[in-house]
């Protein structure tokens, strides 16, 4: 017996800047891209910051070449959707570890870049039935959350501190992006292109996956379609809410 999925809340969109921390370059377009632009056509600041640079993604080009052509890709695809700042961490692509010299890397960049909000992909176990989620992405994600907090004790990560690197509490909440869980949504409906030409500037990477016919238009509008029907628009991204403060 099939159920109506429950619907989605709108997200708090009073805020000014937003720091964008996943595992790998092509993250954010496959699910957050569209919601981007939408940001930074409202004036937002949205800065990106890339785990690693994904040299292990593509299984005929060396990592040395790949690391290169994917840190491009990520660079242009940024900058369809208005963001002029992708930082890259350097950690290695598919064996990163959680843990404290994660969580340090992570809290300078919110000291660095202040945002109001930090957002990162789906660290659930699954995507929401069976499809195990990739172990970058859950270590990255889990980091993302602990980091943020470890960012706004003076009394973590100290020697940041002593080079300049203010504590910064001042992140409102992680958002995660494509998670099972989510319950709030963004109307990406008038950024929708967008968000595919994001997509498709990783042309090298989706080529070397070799998914034959694969179109990254529909693929988007498949999620952003069921998304859109759960927030009454027509397209929308979905994200899951991990408030900050004390007592949310």
């Amino acid at each position: 017996m099939s159920t109506t999925p429950e619907p989605l809340e709108a997200l708090d969109e009073t805020w000014d800047r937003a720091l964008c921390v996943v595992a790998h370059p092509d993250d954010m377009e496959f699910g957050a891209a569209a919601a981007v632009a939408r940001w930074t056509g409202q004036g937002k600041t949205v800065v990106y910051c890339m785990v690693t640079s994904g040299e292990a993604g593509i299984d005929g080009m060396h990592p040395d070449e790949c690391r290169e052509v994917r840190e491009a890709e990520q660079i242009e695809s940024a900058r369809v959707v208005g963001v002029d700042r992708v930082d890259f961490l350097h950690e290695p692509d598919g064996v990163v570890e959680y843990g404290v010299p994660l969580r340090r890397l992570i809290a300078a960049q919110v000291r660095r870049h202040r945002p109001d909000i930090v957002i990162t992909g789906n660290f659930r176990d699954t995507w929401g039935g069976t499809n195990l989620n990739q172990a970058d992405h859950i270590a990255v994600g889990r980091a993302v959350v602990d980091a943020v907090r470890d960012a706004g004790n003076r009394w973590v990560f100290t020697e940041q501190v002593t080079d300049g690197l203010e504590p910064w509490p001042g992140v409102r909440a992680v958002w995660a992006f494509g998670s099972p869980q989510a319950a709030h949504a963004v109307d990406t409906t008038d950024t929708f292109d967008a968000g595919v030409a994001s997509l498709e500037a990783h042309r090298a990477y989706i080529d070397g996956l070799g998914w034959e016919d694969w179109d990254p238009r529909e693929f988007l509008e498949g999620l952003g379609r069921g998304a859109g029907s759960r927030l009454g628009v027509a397209m929308a991204a979905p994200f899951e809410v991990f408030p900050m403060g004390w007592g949310d």
